[in-house]
């Protein structure tokens, strides 16, 4: 790669995507469980980019048109949508995670990393919507356009966020919003929304780092109990989510966004990590996400599924346990 481009490289990860400098906020900030995990300083970014091969081959994941079998009537399944947004029926409740359905993950519509495949299901081909939960404020998990057109569409909708992102939602004009810390709870229907510590960070910019929180979402329903873990490094948190709120039965869990491992192991699983994530949960089936739809990190497209189906053979785990599903296959969740 030119050295051009790398730098070129360096300016959209930086701006763009959120590995942020310093923050000049006088806002709360956050941290960790563990307080000595902090995101990387703008020199290891420099150093991440500059050392860079290639970026990996742009190329398509497979997609299923099997959501189009859904009916108004149907329920207890999900669909992933792309990344880490999954639509998610319990029974009780419909529910949106990470929405993402722009074409890029960034604030402007002209530069940042752009789609590898569509959104499995439009906006207008989504069923109506009771609440939308939101895992950070990274772009690529907290996408305002979005947010507005589901609201649009979804008047009645809630938008359940971190603490400390009410405000942005808020000043573009969005309501039903409320936010929250860990372990605080909101009741949509008979479920019980359980906001959980995860280890990442947050940032939409050069400003601003870890001035709101970041999580995963505990769904607690009649039947059915769902857990979504957003974006997250490997810790012990998911054994102390496990004890606070017991087994889920299914659990959505991040599988891709991880070379190179020096820089990106304290914020982003691999598989090998997602599957001890699992197993920490005692989940009985986890599906896979935030892999295959954008161009965020230095591993191959397809690599983190193909390390998925690896690691469930070493540890001698049923294929069936942990899945990366094809976009638009209609998962039936069962308690």
């Amino acid at each position: 790669m030119t050295k051009l481009k790398k730098v070129g490289l360096l300016a959209v990860t930086v701006v763009l995507v959120g590995f942020v400098v310093s923050s000049c906020s006088n806002n709360e900030t956050f941290s960790n469980t563990n307080p000595k995990v902090v995101p990387k300083d703008l020199s290891d970014v420099f150093k991440w980019r500059m050392s860079a091969e290639a970026p990996p081959a742009r190329e398509a994941i497979t997609l299923s048109e099997n959501w189009r079998s859904l009916t108004p009537n149907s329920s207890h399944y999900a669909v992933w949508i792309g990344h880490a947004t999954y639509l998610i029926n319990t029974g009780d409740v419909t529910v949106l995670t990470d929405p993402i359905f722009s074409n890029r993950a960034s604030p402007v519509s002209w530069a940042g990393p752009q789609r590898l495949i569509p959104p499995s299901m439009t906006l207008a081909q989504l069923p109506p919507i009771d609440a939308v939960v939101v895992s950070h404020n990274h772009y690529d998990h907290l996408d305002l356009p979005s947010l507005i057109a589901l609201q649009k569409a979804n008047p009645a909708m809630v938008f359940l966020m971190p603490q400390g992102d009410k405000a942005l939602l808020e000043s573009k004009g969005l309501n039903n919003v409320s936010e929250f810390r860990w372990w605080q709870t909101h009741q949509v229907n008979a479920t019980t929304f359980t906001y959980t510590p995860v280890q990442h960070w947050s940032g939409r910019g050069v400003t601003g780092r870890n001035t709101s929180l970041w999580g995963g979402w505990f769904l607690a329903g009649p039947d059915l109990s769902i857990y979504h873990a957003g974006d997250t490094g490997y810790s012990k948190d998911f054994l102390t989510t496990k004890a606070r709120m017991g087994e889920p039965d299914v659990a959505f869990i991040p599988i891709g966004a991880y070379k190179p491992r020096w820089f990106m192991k304290n914020q982003h699983v691999d598989p090998a990590e997602a599957v001890q994530i699992a197993l920490d949960l005692e989940t009985k089936q986890a599906f896979g996400m935030h892999w295959g739809t954008f161009v965020l990190t230095d591993e191959n497209i397809k690599e983190p599924k193909a390390m998925l189906a690896e690691e469930l053979v070493k540890r001698n785990l049923d294929a069936s346990f942990f899945r990366a599903p094809k976009p638009g296959e209609v998962l039936r969740l069962k308690p």
